[in-house]
């Protein structure tokens, strides 16, 4: 957690200390941080240290396999101070209590508490059964809302500088891989001037760059407004004073016209970043995920971003081993990789899901052919990074600094435009003579690179 979180007013005299374990993708950190808020806002206590807490909350990750090994992990460490009598209790939260309910208490009966994805607001109310020693109740799932639950007054666990701001729950799509709609419901958009109104406080709470985030952020307002609404809301967004980056993630390759890259182009604020993950490029795969596009009409939308946005930097992901890929499939979509030259790239392999349409597919893969695959497509992908950062040497970059480098006066970390935190490259900074800050932006000159990452001078 940062040292300079932004947070609601306390209440005046605490209830008692918690710690938080917080897990998986910026939506349930985001999640996270409005749980936070709602115990900071009812008096709660929040400490770093689990072993110093009265109770510790462990707000999880069901989505593959390798999430939810870590969440139990998580969980057991958790319990494991509980049966020592360092805290008095545990509640664990988030998609893997949604996924599994009282599934999870069965197998762990020393957990005091389960909220779900939608259970978030009630937060304060389990806290103070656990602390109250109230064992009635032990679970508390909500069904999906409507339209997407308020992320207000969050105790955030970003760095002051950046924050994620989530403009709507859930997702429409059905891809055959995913349990995310089992977990997190259907798509439900935030209404546009309340995504405003959440822009203008985490900015005036210091952020400078936001980083929008949904499960599907093109779908945006088809469900509310019968259109999508990504443009209009962008739009808006670019007018909130103070605001100097405002960065775009998990764009599905469907419902981006040219009104949209206009205003993506155009904007003030909007980074030429897209994060888009694209899965795979054979039609044959496209189909059995269920993903609704063609690799036809993907090559035709990739042209056209580079095209519409001047200086783009493209971040996608893959998945490889999917039930029945055949060596000719995947070589599709290593030359698809090759081809198109993306500077940032995920791939991940795919991951058996029991309640997914996936799981009862033919051609189930050995997990040697899929880490196999992964490995081939990695280093398809590094040839395109490297070169990107390579020819990067020489010019100069607009990068925002996150933090010093440990034990190094003079030298900091940062991201340039084309770096979402957590998930792409850095840049190295030296001060040279400049007195610089923790979310400063500054013009930087590159000279290397280290990998994946850029080093060089500030301006």
């Amino acid at each position: 957690m940062s040292d300079s979180y932004a947070s609601p007013p306390a209440a005046d005299r605490p209830k008692g200390s918690y710690a938080f374990v917080s897990l998986g993708c910026p939506k349930n950190t985001v999640d996270s941080e409005r749980m936070l808020g709602l115990l900071q806002l009812d008096g709660y206590r929040l400490v770093r240290e689990p072993a110093q807490s009265d109770f510790v909350i462990v707000n999880t990750c069901g989505f593959i396999e390798r999430a939810r090994t870590e969440s139990f992990a998580a969980i057991d460490e958790m319990i494991a101070l509980k049966k020592a009598g360092k805290i008095k209790g545990v509640i664990v939260s988030g998609c893997l209590a949604e996924r599994q309910k009282e599934q999870l208490l069965e197998e762990r009966p020393e957990i005091d508490s389960l909220v779900g994805v939608f259970g978030r607001e009630h937060i304060t109310k389990v806290a103070d059964r656990l602390v109250g020693d109230l064992v009635e109740q032990r679970t508390v799932f909500q069904p999906a809302p409507i339209r997407a639950l308020p992320d207000t007054d969050r105790l955030r666990i970003t760095p002051q500088h950046f924050a994620y701001l989530k403009i709507s729950e859930g997702c429409d799509r059905l891809c055959t891989f995913c349990a995310i709609p089992k977990m997190r419901g259907k798509h439900a958009t935030k209404p546009i001037e309340a995504v405003v109104a959440e822009a203008e406080q985490l900015v005036a709470q210091g952020a400078r760059e936001l980083i929008v985030v949904a499960q599907d952020t093109t779908y945006y307002g088809i469900d509310q407004y019968g259109e999508p609404r990504l443009a209009e809301l962008l739009e808006r967004l670019d007018q909130v004073a103070g605001l100097e980056w405002l960065r775009l993630m998990y764009f599905y390759p469907m419902y981006i016209d040219d009104r949209l890259l206009d205003v993506i182009a155009g904007a003030r604020t909007i980074v030429p970043y897209i994060d888009m993950p694209l899965q795979h490029a054979d039609d044959v795969m496209l189909r059995r995920m269920a993903r609704r596009v063609t690799a036809a009409e993907t090559e035709k939308l990739l042209e056209r971003l580079r095209e519409k946005i001047p200086g783009l930097t493209l971040r996608t992901t893959f998945i490889t081993g999917f039930p029945g890929e055949t060596d000719e499939q995947f070589e599709t979509l290593e030359r698809f990789v090759r081809r198109h030259r993306f500077e940032r790239a995920g791939v991940f392999t795919y991951s058996f899901e029991p309640d997914t349409p996936a799981a009862r597919l033919e051609g189930h893969l050995p997990e040697e052919v899929k880490e196999e695959r992964r490995e081939r497509l990695m280093l398809a992908q590094q040839e395109s990074s490297f070169a990107w950062a390579d020819a990067q040497v020489g010019s100069v970059r607009r990068v925002m600094l996150d933090r010093r480098v440990p034990g190094q006066k003079h030298a900091w970390v940062g991201r340039s435009t084309a770096d979402a935190p957590d998930v792409d490259a850095l840049v190295f900074v030296t001060e040279a003579g400049r007195k610089l800050s923790a979310g400063s932006i500054v013009d930087v000159e590159i000279v290397a690179t280290k990998d994946y990452d850029l080093i060089g001078v500030a301006n």
